[in-house]
């Protein structure tokens, strides 16, 4: 008896012209993945009625949540495609490659996506439609593997014994390491960084009516927020003047691995809050900024996330 092994684990994507219905099959990339809990789940009631001893009688289904988080890899391809779910359409420029793709905040409508994860050992097959992408997280640091976290809603989920997706489509993965990563301020390195946090959410809202399917009839798209951490050493005052005077500054997270790959999301207006200066002993001070970004008025945009690739555009395969 064969059993599902996370090795053999499969994930198909692709967007969806209509709400809640996949696309066809074949129109699905191989999306690379480190983990997910993307999947429907169904609790059970206790039931309250007495008259009937001590013993319980059966429990009731209650309502069906579908959602979850998928950890994905940080590169110059793939994450094209999240980015795409996360801002909708980007802008693209180029003729040729490099291709220059400029996603910007604030979009009213999000694609919304199918997602099919396959266990072939089982078999199991479980297709996700109507995913909207509700936000992603990831780290800065000097050492390790770099990955984001992206949480999505879904309409709902089917199972199968085989795939509905069909043949997959493969791009090539070309990650971005951590010594690809640079945080600058203004346009200038910011020196003595020693981490940094980005989340980036659309605060999606599950539109919860009443359905004898057990889906949801969508997930609106709310007021969209940028913030995060970033911790320092404690070796000047220029953050810290910025978070007492109340000013704000552009800062920019990039991933670079040549001219023609790379990776910038910029908030073009973020604040700090005044920190604490902890002294925990004898060694050197840090200091923590959780920042916020919000609407720019010169930029229009809170953020703008740019991404160069050789890839023309994250329309679905064919």
């Amino acid at each position: 008896m064969a059993r599902a092994q996370g090795a053999r684990a499969k994930m198909a994507l692709g967007f969806e012209s209509v709400y809640g219905t996949p696309p066809a099959s074949g129109s699905f990339w191989q999306m690379p993945f480190a983990s997910t809990t993307l999947g429907s789940e169904q609790p059970l009631l206790g039931n309250e009625l007495l008259g009937y001893g001590r013993d319980p009688l059966p429990p009731v289904k209650d309502a069906i949540t579908a959602d979850g988080d998928v950890v994905v890899p940080i590169d110059p391809r793939f994450l094209g495609i999240w980015l795409k779910a996360l801002f909708g359409e980007p802008t693209t420029t180029g003729a040729s490659a490099p291709y220059t793709h400029e996603f910007q905040s604030g979009a009213y409508n999000l694609p919304s996506m199918a997602i099919e994860v396959q266990n072939p050992d089982v078999p199991s097959f479980r297709m996700m439609s109507g995913v909207k992408a509700n936000s992603i997280t990831w780290n800065m640091q000097r050492s390790g593997l770099v990955t984001a976290t992206v949480n999505c809603i879904a309409q709902g989920e089917t199972t199968a014994t085989s795939s509905a997706a069909g043949t997959l489509t493969e791009l090539t993965l070309g990650r971005f390491g951590a010594f690809n990563g640079a945080i600058k301020r203004e346009g200038s390195q910011l020196g003595n960084v020693v981490s940094g946090q980005i989340t980036y959410t659309n605060n999606l809202d599950r539109v919860e009516t009443i359905r004898n399917d057990g889906k949801i009839d969508g997930a609106d798209e709310g007021i969209a927020m940028l913030s995060g951490e970033i911790v320092v050493r404690f070796a000047d005052t220029v953050l810290l003047n910025q978070a007492i005077g109340g000013t704000d500054c552009e800062l920019d997270f990039e991933y670079s691995i040549d001219a023609n790959t790379k990776l910038n999301l910029v908030a073009h207006e973020v604040y700090l809050p005044r920190p604490r200066l902890p002294i925990s002993g004898p060694g050197g001070m840090q200091a923590t900024f959780a920042w916020q970004a919000s609407y720019n008025s010169s930029e229009g945009v809170m953020c703008t996330a740019t991404l160069l690739n050789d890839m023309p555009d994250f329309d679905n395969p064919s």
